[in-house]
């Protein structure tokens, strides 16, 4: 998909074709502000399997997979097998995972290696642990690698929820507890992890030390500023620049988390029933899954934030979730019966839909029939409000598969309670799943540029121009490989790194893009359907040849392509 998705399969790319692993790079130009680990996994895969679309995403399948078996052994370790394989369903089955594994990010990963550090830290004060020495450098290797997945929150999110648990349970000043968990060999065990990285990155980058508070166009402070100073701290205190990011709402930060982890987040009451005393390792995982959510979710509303960015305690909320429905009661019981109530409503919602959009036509693709709501796509669902009775025409399919999703949930919990109604649950999510990924397929045009791509791929050879930002049409680059000039494209996030020493001059305006375009050299250009109207004013529509047009957008030539081609002509 365009945006970050095809951006950081790219970057991937480009490592391995240069073989510079250090610094991440975007048509040549430096991009320095996040942590290189998810880049190398996905260059590995990509050494491996190709640089393909589907290859870039193992790495993320493999970090889902490994977080869904590292809660369920933490928890099984904690309360028991059931409650664990409870836990376990929770976090694999839960919308949030799902969402936020459909681009390629690294939270998930980071998620998992801060699981660990927390199942590690807990094993290693264990006084009945027969090798606690193991898990203490369990948890300095995974704080290490957190550090290259998502730089100092990796840190600072286990040690934070490890030190509050400890403040609270009276062990912080307990000289026992810091010689098993073995502090000064587990920051050199870190530091030999990430550390190398770190330092090549800023000796390839200079200058070193410069602790300007602030930046602006045409300044350059090397990678350290940009990557703990700009990235970190101005970012925290949301003065960072390019102030290229939206935050979302803290009350929907908060009440979003219902939705993430839904459909178990009906059982949250349940937990509240639960004991959080340090009496035994039950209650010990507990109170250290409250203090490890708690810390995350205070810090990010005090913080610029994502929906996303609280991925890490999704397993800490699946261990309390698992550890409650294992326990049973009232509220397990009531919480089946909201979900059967859900089920039902979004079932009947969904063939109401299905119906109304029966009879309707499917010209073109999904785009022609969507609107739009610029002011809410700072939510990660915010393309939601761009649909209409007429786009739902194109996803037939999966509202059918979405109702017989929300059938199954509700026949299996109508009467049923405990193992039996959880697992229609899981089995719903997993339908619903499958609905969600058929209807991303007709979205492919709206959300990919790849039409476009395979366009540009078939056409004679000739340089490529994007409007506007990279990002906006990134999956161009990836389909096809190729370098670009961005037209009135120097902003955002590549704005920093194109002041480095060095950085290649990509960037051109309207009146360096009119001089290229009536050339004899043959140009293409991608473009959105609006902002080709400010072109024609430029040229002239007879200069404008369109090559191909998908979901909104169009592939634009300078001169006449063959008459037997298909699809060209005039804009």
């Amino acid at each position: 998909m365009d945006d970050v998705d095809a951006v950081q399969a790219q970057i991937a790319r480009n490592m391995l074709t240069s073989g510079d692993f250090v610094t991440a790079r975007l048509d040549g130009i430096p991009y320095l502000e996040k942590a290189p680990l998810i880049y190398w996994l996905i260059a590995g895969s990509f050494k491996i399997f190709g640089a393909t679309d589907w290859a870039a995403r193992i790495p993320m399948v493999l970090a889902a997979m490994a977080l869904a078996w590292l809660t369920t052994a933490f928890g099984m370790w904690a309360f028991g097998r059931r409650a664990g394989f409870y836990a376990g369903l929770c976090i694999s089955t839960c919308f949030g995972l799902f969402l936020f594994t459909r681009i390629l990010i690294p939270d998930v990963m980071l998620t998992a290696s801060i699981t660990l550090s927390m199942w590690a830290f807990l094993r290693a004060i264990d006084e009945a642990e027969p090798r606690p020495r193991w898990w203490a450098f369990v948890m300095a290797a995974s704080l290490g690698t957190s550090l290259l997945f998502k730089s100092l929150v990796g840190v600072v999110f286990p040690i934070a929820a490890a030190l509050i648990y400890l403040g609270v349970t009276r062990q912080l000043f307990r000289a026992k507890v810091w010689r098993a968990l073995h502090p000064f060999s587990g920051l050199l065990v870190a530091l030999l992890i990430a550390a190398p990285w770190h330092v090549l990155a800023a000796l390839r980058n200079p200058p070193y030390f410069d602790f300007t508070m602030h930046s602006a166009a045409g300044e350059y402070h090397g990678f350290l500023w940009f990557y703990f100073i700009n990235e970190q701290l101005l970012r925290f205190l949301n003065l960072r620049y390019p102030r290229d990011y939206d935050t979302v709402p803290r009350l929907y930060f908060w009440l979003f988390h219902l939705l993430w982890l839904f459909p178990w987040s009906v059982y949250f009451p349940a937990v509240a029933k639960l004991s959080f005393k340090p009496l035994d390792r039950a209650g010990k995982v507990r109170l250290l899954a409250l203090c490890w959510t708690g810390f995350i979710l205070v810090f990010f509303t005090f913080s610029t934030t994502q929906e996303y960015y609280s991925m890490p305690c999704y397993p800490a909320l699946a261990l309390l979730l698992g550890s409650a429905m294992a326990a049973g009661g009232n509220w397990i019981r009531y919480g089946t019966r909201l979900l059967c109530g859900i089920f039902i409503a979004a079932a009947g919602t969904v063939l109401t839909l299905y119906f109304l959009a029966w009879n309707l036509p499917t010209p073109g693709d999904i785009s022609s029939a969507l609107s739009s709501n610029p002011g809410a796509y700072k939510l990660s669902l915010g393309h939601m409000e761009d649909l209409t009775i007429a786009s739902f025409a194109y996803l037939r399919l999966p509202l059918l598969v979405a109702a017989l999703a929300f059938l199954v949930g509700a026949a299996g919990t109508i009467r049923s309670v405990g193992r039996r109604a959880f697992l229609a649950t899981a089995l719903m999510a997993i339908l619903f799943f499958q609905a969600a990924r058929v209807a991303m397929a007709s979205f492919d045009p709206y959300l990919s540029s790849r039409p476009l791509a395979n366009a540009l791929l078939d056409a004679p050879f000739g340089k490529l121009i994007v409007d506007h930002h990279y990002y906006s049409f990134s999956s161009i680059f990836f389909y096809t490989n190729r370098d670009a000039l961005l037209l009135n494209g120097r902003f955002n996030n590549l704005v920093y790194g194109s002041y480095a020493p060095g950085a290649p001059n990509v960037f051109i305006d309207d009146s360096h893009w009119k001089t290229l375009w009536l050339q004899p050299d043959r140009y293409y250009l991608v473009i959105t359907q609006e902002a080709a109207e400010r072109l024609k004013k430029l040229v002239g529509p007879e200069q404008l040849t369109v090559v191909a047009q998908s979901g909104g957008k169009l592939l634009l030539t300078n001169h006449a392509l063959p008459a037997t081609r298909p699809g060209s002509g005039s804009l």
